[in-house]
């Protein structure tokens, strides 16, 4: 991950005329929970940081963007009927307006003394009996080579209202058939969603370049309940046992299985804009794949 970063790094900086600094390489990096993806780019951001690169790294997590506790509040209430709206997670949970004015800034932040620093939001988890809400996070300065954006739904797309009735009468790889209607979703849900997720494309828009954490084939989201139960189970172990049971923390997979499903391969396909065009992500040919197993070991890295 850290060579694919510094080529596509000189490979966008090349696009500048000589003696100009470039703006900052603005990456995308998506995982499904409890893959490891905060870990692998703490890593990432520490190895680009180190001699002998010597870079200048901002790190933004989508889960920075999540709207006000009292919004989250507010968006749950006046969708009692969309289980997917009832707490945070969701594309429609974020703060689209904030996420484009921090990335577009981010996007400038080399450009002039106007944008030499950007502040970023934080969102504590631990407030309001966990529910959460936002609170003051970093301020970044420029100069910055590398802007790097991680979340579970980065680079989803929405597709055409014909393809979510496909995907809705097909069994779901790796959980069994009528796998929706036994978890209580409806296909309403996913329709609601998918509008909501056709304002983040102004977000994907502004990257140059991608990493993609995923499961093996094999299990495509049997692992993640597995790694994120295994989350759970070390955080209580630290903390007295305070957490969600293994029910509970089954239930809240469950809850970002139909992202993965009906959206997920946006990120390399694409999908539709608000006016049913057809979008490209604007990473390909510039994006790695890294695939892998139940116990987080590289089964395979590919390019796209």
């Amino acid at each position: 991950m850290r060579q694919h970063v510094l080529s596509q790094l000189t490979r966008f900086r090349s696009r500048f005329p000589e003696g100009q600094r470039s703006s900052p390489l603005m990456v995308a990096v998506q995982g499904p929970q409890g893959s490891g993806k905060t870990f692998i780019t703490s890593r990432l951001r520490n190895a680009l940081t180190a001699s002998p690169h010597s870079l200048s790294v901002a790190v933004l997590s989508i889960d920075d963007l999540y709207l006000p506790h009292d919004s989250l509040v507010g968006l749950a209430a006046a969708n009692p009927d969309n289980g997917l709206l009832q707490g945070r997670g969701q594309p429609g949970t974020h703060d689209v307006t904030l996420g484009s004015d921090i990335l577009r800034k981010l996007k400038r932040i080399n450009d002039s003394a106007d944008e030499a620093e950007v502040a970023f939001p934080s969102f504590d988890k631990s407030l309001y009996d966990g529910e959460g809400d936002r609170v003051a996070g970093a301020t970044v300065r420029a100069p910055l080579d590398v802007v790097i954006f991680e979340g579970w739904c980065t680079g989803f797309y929405p597709v055409s209202a014909e393809e979510i009735d496909r995907r809705w009468a097909r069994p779901v790889p790796d959980l069994g058939a009528d796998f929706f209607q036994r978890r209580g979703f409806r296909k309403e849900n996913i329709v609601d969603i998918n509008e909501r997720l056709k304002e983040y494309i102004e977000w994907w828009e502004l990257f140059d370049a991608f990493i993609q954490i995923k499961p093996e084939t094999s299990h495509p989201y049997s692992h993640i309940y597995k790694w994120r139960l295994q989350q759970e189970h070390h955080m209580k172990s630290l903390n007295g046992g305070r957490g969600m049971t293994d029910e509970q923390v089954d239930a809240f997979v469950d809850r970002y299985i139909p992202g993965y499903v009906f959206f997920g391969d946006g990120i390399t396909d694409g999908g539709v804009d608000a006016s049913g065009e057809r979008r490209r992500p604007p990473w390909s040919g510039k994006a790695l794949a890294v695939e892998i197993s139940e116990t987080r070991e590289v089964v395979r890295s590919s390019n796209f």
